[in-house]
């Protein structure tokens, strides 16, 4: 009886752990674009709202918005900031994705598609954890170059 309360114990803070360390990241929550502060290069999707959730001991991204062709999109992307590739639904430029921890509030990313790279860029938070600057550049459906520079305001 007191080895398995010991082991519920143990379980129970591995999980608290986890919890407490998602939500010291300040990259967790809602983000919504602030297009007054954007520069979109041509070609770049507008992804209107992006949502960062502890997924076990993992991060989802969701990312809602406008593709370069005006339709609606829908991506999420599941993994770990670890600079791996971790596979990507919903996302027609792109099917791999990877985040690396740069520092407590960067992040660099890569998107790839049959396993070469077609975007990259940084995710910076702002010290007071209000806003997020996005800066990508990557290459479009069709090919062409695109660079842009996003600015999210925390909800």
């Amino acid at each position: 009886m007191m080895k398995l309360k010991a082991i519920m114990l143990a379980v129970a803070l591995f999980f608290f752990g986890i919890a407490l360390g998602f939500a010291e990241n300040p990259h967790m929550g809602k983000w919504k674009l602030n297009a007054a502060k954007s520069d979109l290069g041509p070609g770049a999707p507008k992804n209107t709202t992006v949502v960062y959730e502890a997924a076990g001991d993992k991060v989802r991204v969701t990312v809602d918005g406008v593709g370069s062709d005006g339709k609606p999109i829908h991506n999420e992307w599941t993994g770990r900031f670890d600079g791996k590739d971790y596979p990507v639904t919903g996302d027609a430029n792109s099917d791999e994705r990877s985040y690396t921890k740069i520092d407590e509030r960067t992040l660099g990313f890569n998107f790839k598609k049959g396993g070469k790279r077609v975007a990259g860029g940084r995710i910076e938070v702002s010290a007071d954890g209000r806003h997020r600057t996005v800066t990508v550049r990557g290459l479009g459906p069709e090919g062409k170059k695109f660079m842009s520079t996003t600015v999210y305001d925390k909800q």
